[in-house]
């Protein structure tokens, strides 16, 4: 590069002046980036000081198995059964009508319902017979019998108690149970005394709620 003259020689110096203090100012920056960065790097190592690695044990470690799932719909089904148990000490003599049949309806129902139920207007779809069994037993049995028949989709079904001439003192001790237990059934809207032909005395026709038959 030719210079001519003295301006254009201090004019020239001044430019690469500039340009080794640009170079100068960008390897300073490199360098101040570079050591942060192994300063970061370091950090921990720093923080611990120097390490040994542990001597292998030979032990292998083994992922945890998963747990089973939870029989979450058979838990809620038992917990259902749990609070729809039946008590023996309810008194259901107040809630029963005796007028020339024996009958029961939920409040605010109307009587047309019972008269319909002892008519027939609903036919009998499944029925239960409790006879010879314990109370205990006939107690769980009357239970899971109408929540299944509930569960159904069913709306009349019959419960055969017997007319209690073969207990002590030929009085009709499960009969008053089975009262009992029905109204304390929600699925029970009422039930009437079946007529002759369904049993008459020793049978109850039973009108449930309706429900969703199962698919």
């Amino acid at each position: 590069m030719k210079v001519h003259g003295l301006s254009e020689l201090k004019q020239l110096q001044k430019q690469l002046l500039a340009q080794r203090q640009a170079r100068a100012s960008q390897e300073a920056a490199r360098l101040a980036a570079e050591r942060e960065r192994l300063a970061r790097k370091n950090l921990f190592a720093n923080a611990v000081g120097p390490v040994k690695p542990l001597r292998s044990s030979g032990h292998k470690h083994l992922r945890p198995q998963p747990a089973l799932p939870l029989p979450l719909q058979r838990e809620r089904d038992e917990q259902a059964v749990m609070q729809e148990a039946l008590s023996d000490e309810f008194d259901a003599e107040t809630l029963l009508h005796t007028d020339e049949h024996l009958s029961f309806r939920r409040p605010g129902m109307g009587v047309d319902v019972v008269r319909r139920l002892r008519a027939g207007t609903w036919s009998i779809q499944r029925q239960i017979d409790l006879h010879g069994l314990r109370r205990e037993d006939a107690r769980e049995a009357l239970g899971q019998f109408i929540r299944e028949a509930h569960k159904a989709g069913l709306r009349c079904v019959r419960v055969v108690h017997g007319k209690g001439l073969g207990s002590p003192g030929r009085m009709p001790v499960l009969k008053g149970r089975v009262h009992s237990w029905l109204i304390q059934k929600n699925e029970v809207m009422a039930f009437v005394q079946a007529r002759p032909v369904d049993g008459g005395a020793g049978a109850l026709v039973v009108l449930l709620r309706p429900g969703r038959p199962r698919v």
